[in-house]
């Protein structure tokens, strides 16, 4: 049997509200997984930090924070910073988009590495 223009608007509004309700909790999904990868992400970089710094690890939360804005902060970190964004900016096309929209970055963990070897001036250091 036909159904009516009033039930045929009915039938369209419950899938509305449902489609709606379903948006809501996609959006709710999205969100969570994003601060998973956050917190994720904020407890590998720290833990690679204080891997290679273990004398961080003492410090108050003050204390932290003068070390990172003395010494990460400065122009020198900016351009190898830049550097980096630029480089991940030229080759996200060739990783594909779901790699650069999760925030990988694996030229990070070379530099972290480089910037190891090389001292405060970027010359390299002899050991």
């Amino acid at each position: 049997m036909a159904k009516t223009k009033i039930e045929k608007i009915a039938s369209i509004e419950e899938e509305i509200r449902q489609l709606e309700n379903k948006k809501k909790r996609l959006i709710q999904e999205q969100k969570e997984q994003e601060r998973k990868d956050r917190a994720n992400r904020l407890c590998k970089r720290m833990g690679f930090i204080e891997k290679l710094l273990p004398d961080t690890i003492p410090l108050t939360e003050e204390q932290f924070k003068t070390f990172v804005e003395q010494t990460i902060a400065t122009e020198h970190s900016r351009r190898i910073l830049d550097g980096l964004t630029a480089q991940n900016a030229a080759t996200a096309p060739a990783q594909g988009a779901g790699a650069a929209g999760r925030g990988n970055t694996p030229p990070a963990a070379k530099t972290a590495h480089t910037a190891q070897e090389d001292g405060a001036d970027g010359s390299a250091v002899q050991g």
